[in-house]
């Protein structure tokens, strides 16, 4: 009985010392971790991509404002186009845009003036208070302040990490930028 073992422990013992396929075996373990790290990095790099193109837009948009002396609905209705040019490749499906035109009088007391919502709205009623950030609050100025809103659908292939609710965030950003010229800028039909 003891020569039956023998074969059986000296195949156990030179499969012990055998290293030929360490390296596969390291590789078949570590390879989904990589790819979870690739994934990852992929799907955070174009988030940021789509975060900074979210900035790019409502910021352009708001300088593309307050360069105007007035302003109306079907001038307003192009900027969604300047978010859409700003955002290619990327897909601005469900993007929402809010325009506000801000009077800041004599006392300090920002009002709205005029506000447009991409749906053709008057998200925000003439003469609501408004909060401005404390460097742009300056007495008799006029600000012009842009929303924008765009949801980002995240990649699903790790779902089961994720908690509930989090395949899709949305980038919202806001700007605000003085006039460019002149006391005030109207618009003839919001």
């Amino acid at each position: 009985m003891i020569r039956k073992e023998a074969p059986f422990l000296g195949m156990l013992r030179r499969f012990a010392r055998d290293r030929r396929g360490v390296g596969a075996i390291e590789f078949a373990i570590l390879f989904p971790v990589l790819l979870l790290l690739y994934l990852g990095a992929f799907q955070l790099t174009v988030g940021l991509n789509v975060s900074k193109r979210a900035s790019r837009s409502a910021g352009s948009i708001a300088d593309i404002i307050s360069q105007q002396s007035g302003v109306n609905k079907s001038m307003l209705a192009t900027m969604p186009s300047v978010a859409g040019a700003i955002f290619a490749p990327y897909v601005t499906t469900g993007l929402t845009l809010k325009i506000t035109g801000i009077a800041v009088d004599a006392s300090g007391k920002a009002t709205v003036a005029w506000s447009w919502a991409q749906d053709g709205t008057t998200p925000y009623p003439s003469g609501t208070a408004v909060t401005v950030p404390s460097n742009m609050n300056q007495a008799s100025t006029f600000l012009v302040r842009s929303e924008l809103a765009i949801p980002y659908q995240l990649m699903n292939f790790g779902t089961n990490f994720l908690p509930n609710g989090t395949s899709q965030i949305t980038i919202s950003r806001q700007f605000f930028y003085r006039q460019r010229a002149g006391t005030s800028i109207t618009c003839s039909d919001c």
